[in-house]
């Protein structure tokens, strides 16, 4: 029918939007990577926390470790303003392919008052590791020995290089001193460089590899959920035979006898054939759930083609890269949300579009909102940097409200316009 090509158009239109706007904001952080001998290479600290718990991450200088003179932060996109990213520039110094030997980190000894004792020792108490990061590939390295209550005092960076790539970075911690009021001592690195072979495509593969991470694969979970789901699907499918069996046996025996069955007087699911087809007690928040369910479906998809496509050395991927591509995508695809709510809302006879309208904008990120609400005040009240910041909060509101509300009105009205006709068996659809 001609009428239904303008719905389909904004469809095509809203599901382009999301992955053109990535790629415009994502060239402009075109980084090559590529370093000459002797040029500086920098380095950022982003954060701490128990290893036992990841999710618990505080600031790098939370810590008394050396601070810079002057604090330079690197810009953030708005994934890693939304994933808790926070790089400063660090004291170390680094230079391309030039080994260095141990070299104090700070401008002179170190003595430490009774505080600072204390936050180390919670830190090495708790097993605190450090995240840094050099030339995008991220390093991990454990502050102190949980055994013995000492703190790492030196951090040995291997780097391994190709031509002039950087392809992978490790730390060694070393050098343990014990952690005392007034006892001097100094903060140190030394750097060594090696070459390699390894491509540059492959550096992040090392990250991928089950032998990199200490947790592995639980294939007993999975196996026993496979044969629970294998089970229940099962149980319900031989319900389903059985009484779809019977009833055919029933009406088979009634056309051998050439009996007249009065339809009153049919069983089974020859009765609720057409209960499928009636409208839900709250047909408002049904509507707004199911196209709720749609947009989050299409984001979905989305969001698994953007982790193929943007891969980790892809020329404009960027920390965050996934985050900001599910971010637009749920923005630009609010039209879907409202296009299916709508007509589901107008096929089964409702009158109060508007009202399905409002509920479809506000059911998912209202949630949302509440949700991140409660956690941010959680992480603010414990000093993490699981916290976000309040303008990264408002330009979520500002885009959900200038970009994903305008869109859902305009999909509620197109679907009930063009799509809200009922498409039921005659007779089954008015009750």
């Amino acid at each position: 029918m001609p009428t239904t090509s303008p719905s389909r158009g904004l469809l095509s239109l809203s599901l382009l939007l999301p992955l053109l706007c990535v790629l415009l904001l994502a060239r402009g952080d075109d980084v090559s990577h590529s370093y000459k001998s002797g040029e500086p290479v920098e380095l950022w600290v982003n954060k701490v926390g128990p290893f036992r718990n990841p999710q618990e991450t505080y600031e790098y200088y939370s810590l008394p470790y050396c601070k810079p003179d002057t604090f330079i932060a690197k810009g953030e996109t708005f994934g890693e303003a939304l994933t808790a990213y926070e790089l400063y520039k660090s004291r170390i110094t680094i230079h391309y392919g030039q080994n260095q030997s141990p070299s104090p980190e700070c401008s002179g000894p170190v003595s430490l008052n009774a505080q600072e004792v204390a936050d180390f020792k919670h830190a090495v108490d708790n097993e605190y590791w450090s995240e840094m990061f050099i030339d995008d590939l991220p390093v991990w390295g454990m502050i102190g020995q949980n055994d013995t209550g000492m703190i790492y005092t030196h951090k040995t960076f291997h780097l391994h290089f190709n031509a002039d790539r950087i392809i992978e970075v490790n730390v060694e911690p070393s050098n343990a001193m014990p952690l005392k009021v007034g006892f001097p001592f100094e903060f140190t690195y030394s750097v060594d460089w090696e070459p390699t072979t390894d491509p540059f495509e492959e550096r992040f593969d090392r990250y991928l590899d089950n032998k990199f991470f200490e947790h592995q694969i639980h294939w007993f979970s999975i196996f026993n959920s496979f044969l629970m789901v294998i089970f229940l699907v099962g149980l319900v499918a031989m319900i389903l035979m059985r009484t779809l069996r019977r009833d055919m046996a029933k009406f088979a025996e009634e056309f051998e006898e050439e009996v007249e069955v009065e339809l009153d007087g049919e069983s089974g699911w020859k009765q609720v054939h057409g209960d499928v087809f009636r409208s839900p007690a709250r047909l408002t928040l049904f509507s707004a759930m199911i196209g709720s369910g749609a947009q989050l479906l299409v984001i979905s998809f989305l969001v698994i083609l953007a982790s193929i496509v943007f891969y980790h050395n892809h020329p404009l991927y960027r920390r965050g890269t996934v985050i900001t591509i599910a971010t637009l995508s749920y923005a630009f695809t609010s039209f879907i949300s409202g296009y299916i709510s709508g007509s589901y809302y107008a096929q089964n006879s409702g009158i109060r579009w508007k009202r399905t309208m409002l509920y479809t904008s506000l059911l998912f990120p209202g949630v949302l909102f509440v949700a991140s609400s409660v956690l941010n005040l959680v992480a603010i009240m414990y000093g993490s940097m699981a916290s976000i910041a309040v303008s990264t909060f408002i330009y979520m509101i500002l885009l959900w409200g200038v970009v994903s509300v305008p869109l859902t009105f305009a999909g509620t009205f197109v679907g009930r316009s063009f799509a809200g006709k009922p498409q039921f068996p005659h007779g089954l659809y008015s009750y």
